[in-house]
């Protein structure tokens, strides 16, 4: 499985951005939940978002909620994250990665085994 993530920008506080993750050399993408995380495993990680293989399921890091949203379009095999309202804090280096699953109950990097190379916001105050 390859992932590639996209959209990653520097803007002003308050602005938007939308980031994109394409898998490539996989099948049944429509099989396992994606997840949006801030940084990588082995350091101080947070999941940002998580949907299931469906879209039906979705959760959000309580630092994102209102302000984030993410989707996912398995015919072309991507996920989105709109992110409105961006803050300072937000500043950080953002990866897409894919469950062996196919529910977000479970999101740590046990279960999350294939992660992109990120793509990186920067948000200005």
């Amino acid at each position: 499985v390859q992932l590639a993530e996209s959209g990653g920008d520097s803007v002003q506080a308050g602005g938007s951005l939308r980031l994109s993750c394409t898998a490539s050399n996989t099948e049944h993408y429509d099989r396992f939940a994606m997840g949006w995380f801030r940084p990588p495993p082995g350091k101080e990680r947070e999941t940002v978002s998580c949907i299931s293989a469906s879209g039906k399921a979705i959760s959000y890091a309580d630092s994102v909620k209102g302000r984030f949203t993410v989707s996912r379009d398995n015919a072309k095999m991507t996920q989105y994250l709109v992110m409105n309202t961006l803050e300072p804090e937000d500043t950080a280096m953002y990866y897409c990665a894919r469950s062996a699953r196919s529910s977000c109950t479970i999101t740590t990097a046990e279960v999350f085994r294939w992660w992109g190379q990120g793509t990186q916001v920067t948000v200005s105050s």
